[in-house]
């Protein structure tokens, strides 16, 4: 009798909390809305069987309870029962498999004029391609993967001289127009996976794998990894920017051509070796396993590391200077350090990219680097989605760059003018719209920060100018 009551409240409050859980999911940012409803439909009849099922036991429990003097029967089959479960059961099966059949044949049942994007997966990071004005990709292998090709095209397909290559884990998209998708990976299995829009796709070496929706609203979304792909799985994360087409043009529009790569003139001029060590350190993954701050990770933190005197697995010990540094990036198993799994990969960087790499590594001892309200600012301006839309390397953005914006004078909208110091930079946090630059869409929304985050961005912009646009201002 106490299993039975407790079957028949667990009933009830199954049901109760399906019904009133404040936990639902998001609507759908896409078309997909129908995988929703798929699993509506399979949530309802593997619930009905669970009521079923669980208030079936509780009732034989209660009638079929032990009397005294009282035997089981036994019977032995009953063809008419069994004919019933088996009919109801294949009923139930059918009728869970076949939408998500149906929607699946939809899923991957591409558009003609659907726009063809590429996302590849490597340990841990994502990267993205777009065609150029052809409308074509060109040709990949794994045979072409190298520093200056990361993503591995065929250098001799005029179809591929003209994509846009992004080498960074945030992928912009144009609001309300379709999108193939379509999925490589370089190493292990990954899985590209966007809650909101209902997308996931698995990512299968040696194979593109690809699927398609549209985007219906604007917005900032979280992309992930969802198979287990390594120790730094975690941390596999990208986002995803909706936004109008004229914005989306911009942010492409200002994304190297596989052209520009191989000629070696996609790197701003006026990027700094620490700059440009830093950019590669995000785009390619090191961050996912190696911190800033000084904190353990997965793999040796890079905050006060250079200099250090490190204990190797065998016992010995090793300064870090330029040369481990250099030979840890392309060489990680040589001298792996005491108390860290050996999960790196060899990256093919250059030498330019090496000396990059070990002077971003060697400026967090600075000072200013990691901290100071600056720093602060730096990080305020990733983490809030800022460099989506301003560059700060002085390319083509939806939003004003900010590398020598401070200081300059800037034409409105409606035709005056305004020099950009701490007074105009902050109303422009906080009210876009108030005076917006000529040649500039007015998309940028309204952003609520305390006192002390408005100057921490304003003090990392300011420190993006050149240095007599600033010269007496505050630190």
């Amino acid at each position: 009798m106490p299993l039975a009551i407790i079957l028949i409240l667990l009933v009830i409050g199954s049901v109760l909390f399906h019904l009133l859980s404040p936990w639902q999911a998001t609507p759908a940012a896409s078309n997909w809305g129908s995988i929703d409803q798929t699993l509506l439909i399979t949530a309802v009849i593997t619930g009905l069987f669970f009521v079923a099922i669980s208030l079936f036991v509780a009732i034989a429990l209660i009638r079929f309870r032990h009397r005294s003097g009282q035997k089981a029967a036994y019977q032995p089959e009953n063809r008419r029962l069994e004919s019933w479960l088996i009919g109801i059961t294949t009923v139930g099966i059918v009728a869970m498999l076949a939408p998500g059949l149906v929607v699946y044949d939809d899923f991957v049942r591409v558009p003609d004029d659907a726009m063809p994007v590429e996302v590849v997966g490597q340990q841990w990071q994502w990267a993205y391609r777009f065609p150029g004005a052809d409308g074509k990709l060109g040709r990949s292998g794994i045979g072409w993967v190298s520093a200056e090709n990361p993503l591995g095209l065929d250098p001799e397909d005029a179809d591929g001289r003209d994509d846009r290559v992004v080498r960074a884990s945030e992928l912009h998209l144009p609001l309300g127009r379709p999108v193939k998708v379509l999925l490589r990976s370089k190493d292990v299995l990954h899985n590209f996976y966007v809650p909101q829009i209902r997308s996931k796709m698995d990512m299968v070496p040696g194979m593109v794998t690809y699927f398609w929706f549209e985007p219906t609203v604007a917005g900032n979304f979280e992309i992930l990894c969802a198979e287990f792909c390594g120790v730094g799985h975690y941390n596999m994360r990208g986002k995803l920017v909706i936004e109008p087409e004229e914005a989306f043009a911009a942010w492409l529009e200002g994304q190297p051509t596989f052209a520009q790569l191989l000629a070696g003139t996609a790197q701003p001029a006026a990027e700094s070796t620490v700059a440009q060590g830093r950019r590669l350190a995000e785009n390619n993954g090191c961050l996912a396993c190696h911190t800033l701050d000084g904190s353990r990770g997965l793999a040796p933190g890079w905050k006060g590391l250079y200099g250090k005197t490190e204990i190797l697995t065998d016992g010995s010990e090793v300064e870090v200077d330029d040369a481990y540094l250099k030979e840890s990036i392309t060489d990680p198993k040589a001298k792996m350090v005491q108390g860290y799994p050996p999960v790196m990969v060899a990256y093919p960087f250059n030498d330019a990219e090496l000396d990059a790499l070990v002077a971003f590594i060697r400026s967090l001892d600075a000072e200013d680097a990691g901290a100071g309200l600056a720093g602060q600012g730096r990080e305020l301006a990733a983490g809030m989605g800022c460099l989506a839309c301003h560059s700060v390397d002085g390319s083509t953005t939806p939003g004003p760059g900010w590398q020598g914006l401070y200081g300059k004078e800037e034409q409105l909208a409606d035709g005056s003018t305004v020099r950009v110091d701490d007074a105009y930079l902050a109303e422009s946090i906080r009210e876009p719209n108030a005076k917006m630059v000529k040649g500039f869409a007015p998309i940028m929304p309204p952003y609520n920060l305390k006192e002390g985050e408005v100057a921490a961005l304003i003090a990392y912009i300011r420190s993006l100018a050149e240095p007599d646009q600033h010269k007496g201002t505050a630190p």
